[in-house]
Parts: C-alpha cells; structure tokens; sequence
C-alpha cells in the first residue's frame, strides 16, 4: 500500500512548517499535530499511512506516544518514524524498541527523509 497520508507530530511550529512542506511538495497528504493529546484526536478522526513522530515534546513524549501508538491493535500496522534532534544511540535504539520503524536525525535531509518514507510503500 502506498504512503500517502502523513500525521507530522512535533511541538515546533518551524519544524511543521518545514517538515510539512518536504513532504507536501512530494504530493504527500500532511495532517499535523503539536503534542500527544493532539495527535491522538488526529488519530481518532483519520487513520494515516505513516506518522512522523519527534520525541521532546510537553507532556507525553514521543517514545511514550509511539508506545502507546504501536500496542494499539487499531493502529499496529502504521508505520512510525521518530524525527528528532537526539542523535544519540541510545535514542535511536530506545526509540525501535518503541515501536518505531525507522529513526531520521534533525535536520533532516528530505532525500533521506523520502527514501525511509518510500520504503513503506
């Protein structure tokens, strides 16, 4: 199945901006959100193909929310990639331990960025 549909979850209005425009000019769908209670009600109300998700965040962070995401029956079969500025690997382990597919360091490299996200569809 294709990729077509993006949740994009970061709590920086730049980092959307910039993130949701790679993506768009790619002819990719971008729904956004800015924290976890957001994105959870995105989820609610459409079911994406893929969820690019950033860990520092106010209240639940990303690690918790792709968690939480991925042991969801109804939603185990989308694909999430963790786009962060944490670079260490701890985090990337941390994060596929998660749940996550796939890890992207910020800034990202869109190339990079659309070869991961192709590579699920």
């Amino acid at each position: 199945m294709p990729i077509r549909k993006i949740l994009l979850v970061d709590d920086s209005k730049t980092e959307l901006f910039a993130l949701s425009d790679i993506l768009s000019k790619r002819g990719y769908e971008v729904r956004t959100a800015e924290n976890g209670e957001e994105a959870l009600r995105r989820l609610s109300e459409e079911k994406p193909d893929l969820i690019l998700m950033d860990v520092v965040m106010p209240g639940q962070n990303g690690f918790q929310l792709t968690r939480a995401i991925t042991r969801d029956p109804s939603f185990a079969d989308v694909p999430v990639i963790i786009c962060t500025s944490k670079n260490q690997e701890t985090d990337r382990v941390w994060g596929i331990r998660q749940g996550a597919k796939d890890y992207v360091v910020k800034p990202v490299d869109p190339d990079e960025l659309i070869a991961k996200i192709r590579a699920f569809g």
